[in-house]
């Protein structure tokens, strides 16, 4: 099946940052264990990218992006811990595209509209690849999880609930 160039392709290409891109079937779901099943991968190789804001002083906004195991949640205690925020709440998902370029179900810690603190949950280095979304539904990339936290700027930390 032929895949269509995204924006984190080109943007990946243009760092010469090596990535494989996936297509994957959405209407057989996109979540973790779904895309994990057709990448032939294990769905805690496959990251999802969460938007999260923090209300500051001057009643706006500050945004923190958080890329974690499609399978889990994210604690936002430890999330705010690792953005050194008092408190964060999830994006509404309305303002996910004006925000970052990017709609639900496709977000990609690659090429968002502006670059935004991001944070990779500690599990990625346990794995020499992870996946995460190519920048639209239906496409996904492979890399390696170090390429990827130096190329965006992201700290490894521990960002989800614990089961």
């Amino acid at each position: 099946m032929l895949i269509s160039k995204t924006n984190v392709m080109r943007v990946l290409e243009s760092a010469r940052i090596p990535f494989t891109a996936y297509n994957y079937d959405a209407k057989l779901g996109i979540d973790a264990r779904s895309v994990a099943t057709q990448l032939n991968k294990m769905p805690e190789q496959v990251f999802k990218t969460l938007v999260t804001q923090s209300p500051t002083q001057t009643h706006s906004f500050e945004h923190f992006v958080f890329v974690i195991p499609a399978a889990n949640e994210l604690d936002l205690k430890k999330a705010a811990l690792a953005a050194k925020v008092k408190n964060l709440e999830m994006q509404p998902m309305k303002n996910l595209l004006p925000l970052t370029g990017y709609i639900h179900g496709g977000c990609s810690p690659i090429g968002m509209k502006k670059p935004f603190q991001t944070f990779i949950d500690e599990t990625a280095i346990l794995f020499d690849t992870i996946c995460v979304s190519g920048g639209k539904i239906g496409v996904t990339i492979e890399i390696n999880p170090n390429q990827l936290s130096e190329f965006i700027h992201a700290p490894f930390c521990d960002l989800t609930k614990g089961i």
